[in-house]
């Protein structure tokens, strides 16, 4: 594959209203986190975030998934209602309060999930989607790995202690930003300070929603193995981010610990912009082409967030499959800005897509291509 490196100029990255701030990794209480912003689909930090652990009642955001995209699919409405079996009405921990003779509403199933957390309401969701929830479970499963959840092990829809279902951090970090962006319609369920179900009102059990700080989503949870966790989201002005932890030893510590990461990751971290759209950035070889290169681009605007103030220079490189083969079409996406942030885990990658097309060539352009073959002279120049 070939790769161009890049400086990119530090000066027009850095934020200058802060430059008396340092920034400094996240150091919180919580022994395993997982920090995205959403946005850019950066990391901005992490720990323990790829080690599948238990993840008790946020697993409840995987049942309230299938149940969304049984809604999105057409196969239910909101106003369809649901048996509740004896084995779900029997259901401990938290629940919706839900009897053997209501039919709950999928509506109600929703605001019994996010609002709640009901245990009930879980095993109703899955009986009714899967037959049994062990059917439903296998299906929940196979979801996970299309959405991309690598790390998880689904045994249950309502996170019940057992040994064989497990997450990782970052499984739930983007099993959230699934709800979040493909279910956006049904996001302010999440936000709903309370609900009533059979004349009992619960409040939500999600921390600081009313707290000023942005929060308005997910979930949290609490075993014994995993102490006390929480996925949420929060947005400030036009950004949004969305946290995992899990480990902490009481309520208060995850409220604080909650709290700790939102003010960290709005104010440690400035959106700059890398490229303006339209922009090239170099330009590929093309294999048998009318031309023998074509630039690569900026589709859009392409921005990044920056500590506000780091610690060496932002560095950036290309990648691509090359040379590429014609015909090459404009617009299409052929390669990849790497960029590298001092004080961010990993890397994060930007599409590049060729700024013009390039149709297939004729004998000379093919003799020119085999004498650079021979030559070893194929690879990426800058503009």
């Amino acid at each position: 594959m070939p790769v161009l490196r890049l400086l990119i100029a530090l000066a027009l990255l850095m934020a200058s209203a802060a430059a008396g701030l340092a920034q400094s990794p996240y150091g919180g209480r919580a022994p395993n986190y997982f920090i995205l912003d959403v946005g850019s689909g950066q990391v901005l930090a992490q720990q323990n975030a790829d080690i599948p652990l238990p993840p008790a009642s946020m697993s409840k955001l995987m049942t309230l998934a299938m149940l969304l995209d049984a809604l999105d699919q057409g196969r239910i409405t909101l106003s369809t209602t649901w048996n509740v079996s004896a084995r779900a009405h029997g259901m401990g921990g938290s629940s919706m309060f839900l009897e053997t003779r209501d039919r709950p509403t999928t509506e109600d199933l929703i605001r019994g999930l996010a609002v709640v957390s009901g245990n009930d309401a879980a095993v109703v969701i899955a009986e009714g989607l899967g037959g049994t929830e062990e059917a439903f479970a296998q299906m929940a499963q196979t979801r996970a790995g299309q959405i991309g959840m690598t790390q998880t092990t689904i045994a249950n829809a309502s996170g019940w202690p057992d040994p064989r279902h497990r997450m990782s951090l970052h499984d739930l970090g983007m099993l959230a930003r699934y709800l979040i962006v493909d279910h956006a319609d049904y996001f302010h369920y999440l936000s709903e300070t309370e609900f009533t179900w059979n004349n009992i009102t619960q409040p939500n059990r999600l921390p600081l929603l009313s707290a000023g700080i942005g929060l308005d989503g997910l979930k949290t949870g609490h075993t014994e193995e995993a102490g006390y966790s929480m996925v949420g989201s929060a947005h400030q002005g036009s950004r949004r981010i969305i946290f995992v932890f899990s480990g902490l030893s009481s309520m208060g510590e995850r409220s604080e610990e909650a709290e700790r990461i939102v003010n960290w990751a709005f104010r440690q971290f400035v959106e700059r912009q890398v490229l303006p759209g339209g922009q090239a950035v170099a330009e590929a070889e093309v294999w048998m082409g009318a031309e023998s290169h074509v630039p690569l681009v900026a589709a859009q605007d392409l921005t990044v967030l920056v500590p506000v103030v780091a610690q060496g220079e932002i560095a950036a490189r290309v990648e691509y499959d090359g040379p590429l083969a014609a015909p090459v079409e404009q617009g299409a996406e052929v390669a990849q800005l790497v960029v590298e942030v001092p004080g961010l885990p990993d890397p994060f990658r930007l599409p590049l897509v060729a700024g013009h097309s390039v149709a297939e060539g004729g004998i000379l352009p093919r003799l020119r291509t085999a004498a650079l073959v021979l030559g070893g002279q194929l690879g990426l120049t800058e503009p």
